[in-house]
């Protein structure tokens, strides 16, 4: 077969115009991936025809036909796990750049035309960093180590759905850490990658002495003096010449004979600085805590005091007869979830109307007021309004029913899909005094209640944990928690600080109603008293 150069050329104009997709990976929900799986598959269908026209090779769009049709079979299942998703995304940004040396000077209209129209819908750079980043979160906050994210078996996840790491997968998830000079995740995943060179594993990227030259400087930022000269002299011994390794080798051995006579002199040992980044914060190790299943436990005594019912919200028209099932989660905040409070069809109608509408979730900026996207809220979300469906209205008018709220000044139904590693970390629903008042231009006041409605089970992760009292509620399909963000007096109740964790395996879908103070005079009356449930 013959390489033709106007075809490369078309290629890098594809590769290039990659960067002009607008939100990062580390951002795209779940069901916006979803997408990017039949979009490989159907380029993968083009290109297989393209070839075959020509007589090439096919074993490169065999391979990843194989890989997108068992993947588009169970899409929600495959991109379920984390890895998958990672791999789909370096994929798409780097891999199909490759056609560069597969692709024919005569290549048929039809494939150039797909390509044109699919390439918008592609990741970038940004895309494959936000997915590495993603992992080094589900690392962080379950505890994991590189071997099982690399070999796929993550808790929760079933074989079919599992997906290893390449060699160069790991090396690139190294680069990514080290680029943000955080030299802790830089280590992992470069000591992962040279783990599975060395027990054979083939790389078409990568060697050891580029991951060597990697790991001495990373461990030495760390202030791990012995190991950085070990990995310096192991990458001497494969590559005699390398220059700066020689410099850093001579460099080493002296900062480590001054340490030893400094040690010997009784002077202060260099202490090491391994470990988390400098932003793990105590709540921080709580909420990763809580993520886990660990942390606080609420004494035999409070535990006791907890008790599932029939609710009819005082006898209520609609719930005399057929009562729903309420679960007390926690006492203080008092924190309950309706069971089967929606249908599944309400459910799929539901997100039916909310994915056209995903867009980046944002929060109030608590100095200016302003509405802005942050790195610690990771999901998309979709506000949806009660006159753009009947289900949406029959929604809005059970929660009134069942909290015995007025929900007509409450905000409109916010629907909201967490993509890999999703999360948001820990933070006040209502408004504080210290901050600007978001909700002013609504007129509303402030937010004195959440209705936190669970759309999807999920296989691992995902929990909602309030991070001062210790509480941790697990995503249940189809019920909702419920809790009251003020006291009857009006302030604040700062007990119900709380956070979305991770989602390890699955899909995340949840929708939040938040519901104001006005229109609650009658039905919460005032307390004069701060401070008391």
């Amino acid at each position: 077969c013959k390489l033709k150069v106007n075809v490369i050329i078309i290629i890098l104009f594809f590769t290039h115009l990659l960067h002009n997709f607008l939100f990062s990976t580390q951002h795209r929900s779940f069901c916006h991936m979803t997408d990017l799986l039949f979009t490989e598959k159907d380029l993968v269908s083009s290109l297989k025809d393209y070839i075959r026209a020509e007589e090439s090779k096919l074993e490169w769009a065999d391979r990843l036909d194989v890989l997108s049709a068992a993947a588009t079979q169970d899409p929600e299942g495959f991109l379920g796990h984390p890895v998958n998703a990672f791999k789909l995304m370096k994929r798409l940004n780097t891999e199909w750049g490759e056609l560069e040396s597969l692709v024919l000077t005569d290549m048929s209209d039809g494939f150039i035309s797909n390509l044109t129209i699919k390439r918008q819908h592609f990741p970038n750079d940004d895309d494959q960093t936000g997915a590495a980043k993603a992992l080094m979160r589900l690392l962080d906050t379950y505890q994991l180590d590189t071997n099982t994210i690399s070999t796929g078996a993550l808790p929760g996840s079933s074989s079919s759905q599992r997906s290893a790491l390449t060699v160069d997968d790991c090396y690139d998830l190294g680069k990514v850490a080290y680029s943000e000079a955080d030299y802790y995740h830089t280590e992992l995943w470069m000591v992962q990658a040279l783990r599975q060179l060395d027990e054979g594993e083939a790389s078409n990227a990568v060697d050891a002495v580029t991951i060597l030259d990697y790991l001495s400087y990373s461990v030495y930022q760390q202030g791990a003096l012995e190991r950085a000269l070990a990995f310096t002299r192991r990458l001497l011994a494969l590559d005699p010449t390398h220059l700066r390794a020689k410099g850093n080798l001579k460099y080493f051995e002296y900062q480590l004979d001054k340490q030893k006579a400094d040690e010997e002199g009784g002077g202060r040992q260099r202490s090491e600085t391994r470990g988390r980044p400098a932003d793990y914060l105590p709540e921080r190790k709580k909420y990763e805590q809580l993520c886990r299943g660990e942390g606080l436990r609420m004494t035999p005594r409070r535990q006791s005091r907890l008790f599932c019912r029939y609710h009819d919200n005082n006898r209520h028209p609609k719930y005399v007869i057929g009562p729903v099932k309420q679960e007390d989660e926690w006492d203080r905040p008092r924190i309950v979830r309706y069971h089967d409070i929606v249908s599944d069809a309400e459910i799929e109608k539901v997100k039916e109307l909310a994915k056209p509408k995903l867009r980046r979730a944002t929060i109030s900026n608590p100095v200016t007021g302003v509405l802005e996207t942050a790195h610690y809220r990771i999901s998309k979300s979709a506000w949806l309004g009660a006159f753009e469906h009947p289900v949406v209205d029959r929604i809005n008018q059970r929660v009134q029913d069942v909290t015995g709220l007025d929900v007509t000044t409450a905000e409109e139904l916010q629907v909201a899909n967490y993509g890999v590693g999703g999360q948001y970390e820990p933070h006040f629903d209502f408004g504080r005094k210290d901050e600007p008042d978001a909700f002013e231009e609504l007129g509303t006041g402030n937010r004195i209640a959440t209705w936190l409605l669970y759309m999807s089970d999920v296989q691992a992760g995902g929990a909602t944990v309030f991070t001062d009292v210790g509480a941790a509620i697990w995503p249940k399909k189809g019920t909702a928690v419920f809790w009251f963000n003020l006291f009857p007096s009006g302030e604040g109740d700062y007990r119900t600080r709380h956070a979305a964790c991770p989602v390890l395996v699955g899909n995340k879908w949840v929708s939040n109603k938040w519901i104001h103070e006005r229109g609650q005079e009658f039905r919460r009356r005032c307390d004069l008293h701060e401070g008391t449930d």
